[in-house]
């Protein structure tokens, strides 16, 4: 395995997947009021369950997906700060496409909080629309899909 690869997430990986998760969503807390979703997920639940995918040693990111009837739904991307700028998100993008591919899936989903601006301006360069806004409970979400070819 090279350091690059993006493997099935272990049970030995769940203080890792923790502690990016935590990194790389805490600097959100403050601007949207509220701990985003994924800093609240059952990570030990979410890899047993065999929907953590991790990249690096140490790892440096990982996706949460879960397969559903018609779509991969992206449940959560996170890249350790210190590796931020180095490719890894991208490289992690492509891996969920390849993956809803291999599944048979025709498109992916996923939601962003509204005061994400960051993820606005990169879901769309990736090959995502805007399918929605919705309010869920005290999250303002942006919906998108990317159809796959």
């Amino acid at each position: 395995m090279t350091n690059d690869e993006i493997r099935l997430a272990q049970a030995a990986d769940v203080p890792a997947v923790r502690t990016v998760t935590d990194l790389a969503y805490r600097p959100y807390i403050a601007r949207i009021g509220v701990v985003p979703q994924p800093m609240e997920a059952d990570h030990a639940a979410d890899v047993a369950a065999g929907r953590v995918f991790v990249v690096g040693e140490p790892v440096t990111g990982l996706v949460v997906v879960e397969a559903r009837d018609d779509h991969l739904f992206l449940d959560s991307i996170a890249v350790h700060p210190g590796a931020r700028g180095q490719g890894v998100g991208r490289r992690l993008l492509e891996f969920v496409d390849a993956r809803a591919r291999a599944l048979g899936l025709p498109e992916v989903r996923l939601y962003t909080n509204a005061l994400m601006w960051e993820n606005q301006e990169l879901y769309p360069k990736h090959g995502y629309e805007v399918v929605e806004r919705r309010v869920d409970g005290p999250y303002d979400r942006v919906h998108y899909r990317k159809r796959l070819g």
